[in-house]
């Protein structure tokens, strides 16, 4: 059979893809073999095979090199595939390549911004405004949603297990109990509503909390936001009493 003139056996398209910043203090593979056990609590799919960056901005002046297999071998053990490296040093550079990773230039990590006052989660709106991903039915466990480029509005129950995902803010009129990420193209204004909230992991623009021990029992299941202070993940409620 034929094949068409104009279809070429390869094409390139501009694609954004989502990647976890995995941010080094240490490279004691030792450390950050042990870090990881404790965030993923032994789940053996946390990560789910997602893309990889790794920033070493804050320690890469004092080192005289990384072993990179052992490193990349040690982030693939939870699942974590490293695609490139963030803040290295120039002399770093071709043992980088030669491991299979790529050089992003991109900045080492999020500028720190002043607190703002707690702000009162909004009313859904009766028609989404452009630039807003709406999901009306329940999101199950093992489910993955991506609202690329805008924000995202759930109005049911995101269930243990589920995640959510957001180039800007998320959205949860109901019990949020799955993984949520917003602000995963690096906005770091982005924040998290629930009215209900109770979930497994939270994160904005690449910086990550876990809830291993529970999420605090004082907001637990109570209409709460979460957005990013400098480098730390704060929680707020939005309770009417917290707010008098």
């Amino acid at each position: 059979m034929l094949k068409s003139p104009s279809l070429q056996p390869i094409e390139i398209k501009i694609s954004t893809v989502v990647a976890i910043s995995t941010i080094l203090h240490s490279s004691d593979p030792l450390a950050i073999d042990a870090a990881l056990k404790q965030m993923t609590g032994g789940v053996p799919d946390f990560f789910d095979d997602e893309f990889a960056v790794i920033d070493i901005g804050d320690i890469a002046a004092g080192l005289p090199k990384i072993d990179w297999k052992q490193l990349v071998a040690l982030l693939k053990k939870y699942r974590l595939n490293a695609v490139a490296v963030r803040g290295a040093t120039p002399e770093m550079a071709d043992a980088i390549r030669a491991h299979g990773l790529s050089l992003d230039e991109g900045g080492a990590g999020v500028k720190p911004r002043e607190p703002e006052p707690a702000a009162v989660a909004p009313a859904p709106a009766a028609v989404a405004p452009a630039g807003t991903m709406v999901i009306d039915t329940p999101v199950r466990a093992g489910q993955r949603i991506y609202a690329r480029g805008c924000d995202l509005i759930i109005t049911a129950v995101v269930n243990n297990g589920a995640e959510i995902i957001a180039d800007g803010s998320i959205h949860v009129y109901a019990p949020l109990h799955g993984r949520a990420l917003a602000g995963a193209s690096g906005n770091a204004e982005a924040r998290i509503f629930a009215l209900s909230m109770q979930p497994e992991l939270v994160s904005i623009a690449g910086v990550y909390r876990t809830f291993d021990e529970g999420f605090p029992p004082e907001m637990a299941r109570q209409p709460a936001q979460i957005r990013l202070i400098g480098d730390r993940i704060d929680i707020l409620s939005l309770s009417p009493a917290s707010r008098a």
